[in-house]
């Protein structure tokens, strides 16, 4: 939808002013035909005087203009028809024309977008067969059957309207349901690429950072920090194809588990062979914990152990797993000196706190009086993410 359809559909909702039907409305082409025929049956039935034919004329064309000349009011519409046809029944001729009345009204009711102008254009065609009894002498019409043949179809076309402002309110909030699921899973593949290139990027650019500056006085920690390097660099790839092969199809899940919390250790394992001072204190079976709150443990546990990784490479951290009593609570508290902070956007933190609030948890990250730490808390009960 574009940014002037938008502005169209609100004016329209909320009854700014008579929008002229589009030309996709198949009963708007009707309308003239209809206006027509009626014209025709009255000359047919009721011969009158040339100026009587005339009369008969007008409401065709004001018919015919608004269903095909966009912006035309429906005000000025409806003068334009009941003016002639009141005119035409001074003599009480051309009856049928009255026809021309339950036809504005089903147009007034269907296509006046504000309540207040339907109601009052409909009151007025309604009164109508009141005014033509009147000025009729003797009077041969009959008012109260004039008067239903009105309202029904104004009740009609207010039933088919309210049915198209329904349609187009859901169809609106269809779209914006897709903008938010769109918009939900560019944030869930910002998360995985962040957690999976970014870490991966992060941890072979500081061993390859170290293989440079012991390159020339100690060639063998060099050559250990470079198969470093390449070991993480290969647990990257095996996870971005994880993630392609699970955005690609649905069915790879059965045979390409995403990563779950019994994979926490090696996880540890892994950041303390890239040195990470590290101390892991594990209660409970990760085995309880689900698959949707595994996941997000898994990353968040990554995320906090990268940065301290990062941040406070000569740090301690203490990272400690509790599950029990319907949730699992994960605290990594890093003690010790940190390099400065980057100025960059903390997206790490933020898919974090994403991970944590789509499972109904909560996570608090912050400075301590002598570091920094990250707790978190979620359900065991959680869904798969």
């Amino acid at each position: 939808m574009s940014p002037a359809d938008g502005a169209q559909y609100s004016r329209g909702v909320v009854g700014e002013r008579d929008l002229a039907p589009s030309g996709a409305d198949e009963m708007v082409r009707l309308v003239p035909l209809f206006a027509f025929g009626v014209a025709v049956l009255a000359v047919v039935v009721d011969r009158g005087s040339a100026i009587d034919f005339v009369l008969a004329a007008v409401p065709v064309v004001a018919f015919g203009v608004w269903a095909y000349v966009p912006g035309v009011p429906l005000p000025l519409v409806s003068v334009a028809v009941l003016v002639p046809v009141v005119a035409a029944q001074r003599s009480g001729h051309l009856e049928p024309l009255m026809f021309d009345l339950s036809l504005l009204g089903f147009v007034v009711g269907r296509w006046s977008k504000p309540l207040a102008a339907a109601v009052a254009l409909g009151a007025l065609t309604a009164t109508t067969p009141v005014v033509v009894s009147v000025i009729q002498s003797p009077s041969q019409i009959r008012v109260a059957i004039w008067v239903l043949a009105v309202a029904f179809p104004w009740a009609i076309g207010r039933a088919l309207a309210r049915q198209a402002d329904l349609a187009a309110q859901l169809d609106e909030t269809r779209r914006e349901l897709d903008r938010q699921a769109l918009l939900s899973e560019r944030r869930r593949i910002a998360r995985d690429v962040h957690d999976f290139v970014g870490h991966g990027l992060a941890a072979m650019m500081l061993q390859v950072t170290s293989a440079r500056h012991v390159l020339r006085r100690d060639p063998a920690a060099a050559e250990e920090a470079l198969r470093s390097a390449e070991e993480v660099g290969r647990r990257s790839m095996q996870e971005l194809r994880r993630t392609v092969s699970l955005l690609r199809n649905e069915e790879d899940r059965a045979t390409d588990p995403v990563p779950a919390a019994t994979e926490i250790p090696t996880l540890v394992e892994q950041a303390r062979s890239g040195g990470l001072d590290i101390e892991f204190r594990l209660s409970g079976d990760l085995s309880q914990v689900p698959d949707g709150s595994g996941v997000a443990l898994y990353r968040i546990v990554q995320e906090a152990l990268a940065n301290a990784t990062r941040h406070a490479p000569r740090a301690r951290t203490v990272l400690g797993v509790e599950c029990g009593d319907g949730q699992v609570h994960l605290v990594a508290d890093t003690v010790g000196p940190a390099t400065a902070a980057s100025q960059r956007p903390g997206y790490g933190l933020i898919g974090m706190r994403e991970r944590a609030a789509a499972l109904g948890g909560e996570l608090a990250a912050g400075p301590t009086s002598d570091g920094w730490r990250v707790s978190c808390r979620l359900p065991l009960d959680g869904g798969v993410e």
